[in-house]
C-alpha cells in the first residue's frame, strides 16, 4: 500500500512539474510578444487589436470639437495604451486639439489643446525620435551582418 501511495506522489509531482514547464514554455512567448511590442509595430499589428473602426473613433473626436476637421490621425500605442490619435483644427482657433480614442473601448482617453510653438516641439521630438530609431536599426542591421 506504501509502495502504491509513493508511485501515486511521485506520478503526480511529475505530472506538476510537467505542467510548470509547459506554463514557463507558454511565458517565452509572451515574454516575447512584450520585446517586440517595444520595437515598432506594423500598422497592420495594430489594425489587428483595435475593436473600434477609425471611423467610429473619428466621429468621437470630432465631437469633442464641434466645427473641427481632422488635420492628422494615427493608430499607435501610447502610454500601453492602444489608441487613434487625432489632430483636430477648428477654424477661428489657433493651434489644434490633439484628441485620443481608445482603440479597444472607444472612450475618449484625452483632449488637449496643442498651440503652434507645442505642435512645432512635438513635431521636432517626434523627428528626433524617429532619426534615434532608424540609426540604432541601421546599427542592429550592420552587427548581424559582421
Amino acid at each position: 500500500m506504501k509502495a502504491t501511495r509513493g508511485i501515486s506522489m511521485l506520478a503526480a509531482m511529475t505530472a506538476l512539474a510537467l505542467a510548470a514547464g509547459q506554463a514557463g514554455a507558454q511565458a517565452t512567448p509572451a515574454k516575447q510578444a512584450t520585446a517586440t511590442s517595444a520595437k515598432k509595430e506594423t500598422t497592420a499589428q495594430l489594425k489587428g487589436e483595435a475593436k473600434v473602426t477609425e471611423k467610429a473613433a473619428r466621429a468621437t473626436a470630432l465631437a469633442q470639437g464641434p466645427g473641427g476637421k481632422v488635420s492628422k490621425h494615427e493608430l499607435e500605442r501610447e502610454g500601453g495604451k492602444l489608441v487613434y490619435s487625432y489632430d483636430i483644427a477648428t477654424k477661428g482657433k489657433t493651434g489644434i486639439d490633439e484628441v485620443q480614442v481608445d482603440a479597444v473601448t472607444g472612450t475618449v482617453v484625452s483632449n488637449k489643446h496643442e498651440t503652434p510653438a507645442m505642435e512645432k516641439t512635438e513635431a521636432a521630438a517626434s523627428a528626433k525620435a524617429h532619426h534615434k530609431a532608424s540609426k540604432k536599426a541601421k546599427t542592429e542591421k550592420t552587427e548581424k551582418k559582421g
